[in-house]
């Protein structure tokens, strides 16, 4: 017999012999053997989900985590949630689907509750909130939900679905409803001030995935926004402090390096970029005009800069940055990024950037060329 079929085998062996298993893991509950804390409330099943992984070159089973998740289905309870004072006077049946992304697996091994999310407690919650606080939409009604759970349980990532199941609206014969899904991280940004720069936001589809240096990160409202994102990130700041807690907030996602050097030293100095090194390099609202070769030198070919910052409009019209040292002239930005190819840019009056006024700033997306093809 050969080895390719001897593996084959082996592995249809090892298959068949772990099914047991796989049933268990993908088993519902019935309601009906649910913690006491579900009597009275309609909950039809509660799943706990993993995923095992087959190798198909290998005649070894292997086991991997792709997903640990509790998942609450149709949780109902009656609410006030209407855009109208009359629809809110009544409370109406509603319902909830959660889907909860946590670890679970050393629950499974020791059979302690202590190890893993008490979905009784989830449930209680999300109906306490759901009966006593109206809401005119239901979109704010998920978004109450999602913060009970992010803010008392451990969860890493949730879906939320809400729904009216008998809404007041003709021809709609089932249900209406909002899903959210967030990472915790996501939501802490949201309720936060530390929220992303807009144009970064704006701009995130024009970004290559894989390795990103955030230039004077500070605190990292931008290195947390994108290693949300699955981006890898490095981030650089002479402020050791801020550094500090940017890695203590980055502790539950993909990596987050910092590293705290002054980029401002006089010359001769290398910030030790790197060659060729970044996917991605972002700068927002930072200007040291020496640093843009070394930019440029960073950035793997296809590699993209996103950068914005004040204008000297900014400072003529609001007084900031004070020194006009700190701010860009009329097209300066595409000046030093010359060896680049532009893929957006804009520079003028920008609502939204800082409060709630009018920001003049330059906002620059722009690719490294691709080596030229050597002829044959």
């Amino acid at each position: 017999m050969s080895t390719m079929r001897q593996t084959e085998e082996k592995s249809k062996w090892d298959a068949s012999s772990i099914q047991p298993l796989l049933s268990c893991l993908c088993e519902a509950v019935p309601s009906d053997a649910l913690h006491p804390a579900y009597r009275g409330m309609r909950t039809h099943t509660l799943f706990l989900r993993t995923e095992l992984c087959l190798t198909p070159r290998s005649p070894i089973l292997t086991m991997r985590r792709m997903s640990e998740q509790i998942i609450i289905e149709r949780l109902e309870f009656r609410g006030r949630c209407g855009v109208t004072p009359e629809e809110r006077a009544k409370p109406q049946p509603l319902a909830v689907d959660l889907k909860l992304d946590c670890r679970i697996g050393s629950a499974g091994r020791s059979d302690d509750l202590a190890q893993t999310i008490d979905y009784a407690a989830v449930a209680r919650r999300i109906v306490e909130i759901g009966t006593t606080q109206e809401a005119g939409l239901l979109e704010t009604m998920a978004d109450r939900f999602l913060s009970i759970i992010f803010d008392e349980f451990p969860v890493e990532s949730a879906t939320v679905w809400v729904r009216k199941l008998h809404p007041p609206i003709t021809h709609i014969t089932t249900s209406v409803g909002v899903s959210l899904t967030r990472t915790r991280l996501q939501h802490q940004l949201e309720q936060s001030d530390a929220a992303p720069a807009p144009f970064l936001v704006q701009q995130l589809h024009r970004l290559p995935k894989g390795r990103v240096l955030d230039v004077a990160a500070g605190r990292g409202r931008h290195a947390l926004y994108l290693a949300a994102q699955g981006y890898q990130v490095d981030a650089v700041d002479r402020d050791s402090g801020a550094l500090a807690q940017l890695a203590q907030s980055a502790s539950h996602l993909s990596p987050i390096t910092t590293r705290t050097v002054d980029l401002e030293q006089p010359a001769p100095f290398n910030p030790d970029f790197g060659h060729a090194q970044y996917d991605v390099i972002a700068v927002l609202f930072y200007l040291h005009r020496p640093l843009f070769p070394f930019l440029i030198e960073a950035l793997k070919p296809g590699g993209v800069l996103l950068y914005e910052t004040f204008t000297i409009d900014n400072h003529l019209r609001h007084g900031h940055p004070r020194r006009q040292a700190f701010c860009l002239a009329q097209n300066e930005l595409l000046r030093l990024t010359s060896p680049l190819n532009i893929m957006h840019y804009d520079e003028g009056a920008h609502d939204g950037v800082q409060g709630s006024g009018t920001t003049y700033t330059a906002q620059l997306v722009a690719c490294k060329p691709l080596p030229s093809a050597t002829p044959a």
